[in-house]
């Protein structure tokens, strides 16, 4: 069997390429087969996501024309070659392990690093063998315990400028998964900015790599293995969480792949929690700006969302993350659009009302209220009606809910009790909330 990582062997240590993976389970593929968008899948795989009511190509997220699984010949036998000529090759001793650092041993290395750095940034004199072994001694450093990472958060800040700049440059996976992973080490252990000229540096060094910055990102989600997609995604949401940073948010948020790719990363993990975490944290700071609501709904956000909520056995916090990220998406007019003809998605936030959260609970009523009493969408009201949505309603007003929440819930009765049909468009005088 494949690592995802590797193949291992005895003492082999054989690095898979990647387009033998399926997109997917990120394992060799034993039976590859191609849709009709050309993204080709272990057969085994792709048949499930099928199975599962989907109609769309994982990787691209584009509507399905024909359900045809073509057998691709041509990859299961250079595959078979391959694992041949794997099987067949000398023992390879695996990587040594790295020898423990001390504090000050630590500090040197960084130093060193920030030496290399700038010998990249003013000459390009590239030493990326080199720096690839600080960093990885670096981050072993780091997870030997939790003081380690904070020495490494606070010596090591100063050159967190010089590393992010020399993202827009690495063109290497293993590569930019030790420069992700050592950023992250940075950030989650809230690495200060502490001065103007510090704060400045990182500014112009962002903005002058921006378009590198931005495709070397995409890369890391598009070609990355699961490891590094799931950094990508935490590296994310990190930066946009520092102020400095938001020249780097804002640029990343205009381009339309980052929502797809983030929104695949979601699907094609087979809902791991960490996963959804990393992408939705990330997602949800994009939407809160109105322009960007669209986009993720265009990139297939509702249906994703959809189906998290219906498919996946989502914790308490990771179904208020979705749950506020529908919320938001109704905000638009696309978004509402999607939300209406999706009943899987209706009948999943009836199904949440009163079962997860307070928090999940008024996520989900400002949505439906927004659509039936605020738009007044006939579909809405009348899928709500259909998933029993009028006795969740109820027994929500019976209950010790908020007063914005009780007052939504009492103008979406009157919706449901319309003499003329089960749904008519309400008037509603409500200034009671603003629901985006």
């Amino acid at each position: 069997m494949f690592d995802r990582k590797r193949m291992v062997k005895d003492d082999f240590y054989i690095t898979v390429p990647s387009y033998f993976r399926c997109p997917i389970s990120l394992d060799v593929m034993k039976s590859p087969v191609s849709l009709c968008t050309g993204v080709t899948y272990d057969r085994s795989s792709i048949q499930r996501w099928l199975d599962g009511g989907n109609n769309t190509c994982p990787a691209t997220m584009q509507v399905l024309q024909s359900k045809e699984l073509i057998p691709n010949h041509t990859l299961q036998r250079l595959i078979k070659i391959w694992s041949e000529t794997v099987m067949t090759r000398e023992p390879v001793s695996p990587p040594a392990q790295l020898d423990s650092l001390t504090c000050e041993q630590a500090s040197e290395i960084i130093q060193n690093l920030e030496t290399d750095l700038e010998n990249v940034r003013k000459h390009s004199f590239l030493q990326f063998s080199v720096i690839a072994r600080s960093l990885s001694r670096l981050t072993s450093f780091v997870t030997e315990s939790e003081e380690n990472g904070k020495f490494l958060a606070a010596d090591g800040a100063r050159i967190l400028p010089l590393v992010m700049s020399f993202l827009g440059r690495v063109r290497d996976l293993s590569l930019l998964e030790k420069l992700v992973l050592f950023c992250n080490v940075l950030l989650k252990n809230r690495v200060k900015i502490d001065s103007e000229q510090q704060e400045n540096a990182l500014r112009s060094r962002i903005g002058m790599a921006n378009y590198d910055f931005k495709a070397a990102i995409l890369m890391g989600l598009k070609q990355g293995i699961l490891e590094l997609r799931i950094a990508v995604a935490k590296f994310l949401e990190l930066t946009a969480a520092h102020s400095c940073l938001e020249i780097h948010s804002t640029s990343i948020s205009e381009d339309e792949e980052i929502y797809s790719e983030l929104l695949r990363l979601i699907t094609t993990s087979d809902w791991n929690p960490e996963v959804i975490d990393a992408s939705l944290s990330f997602l949800t700071r994009l939407v809160l700006i109105r322009r960007n609501r669209a986009k993720m709904v265009r990139a297939g956000g509702v249906k994703v969302l959809a189906a998290a909520l219906a498919d996946a056995e989502l914790s308490v916090p990771l179904t208020e993350k979705v749950l506020k990220l529908l919320e938001l998406a109704s905000g638009c007019k696309e978004g509402r659009n999607e939300i209406c003809a999706n009943e899987i998605c209706l009948r999943a936030m009836v199904k949440k009302v009163l079962k997860v959260s307070n928090a999940a609970t008024e996520h989900a009523v400002t949505v439906l209220w927004s659509l039936c009493c605020l738009f007044g969408d006939k579909r809405a009201a009348a899928a709500v009606a259909e998933s029993n949505g009028m006795a969740k309603i109820l027994l929500l007003l019976q209950s010790n809910c908020s007063p914005a929440v009780k007052q939504m819930c009492g103008d979406l009765l009157r919706v449901f009790r319309s003499k003329s049909s089960c749904v008519s468009w309400y008037d509603t005088k409500a200034t009671h909330i603003m629901p985006f």
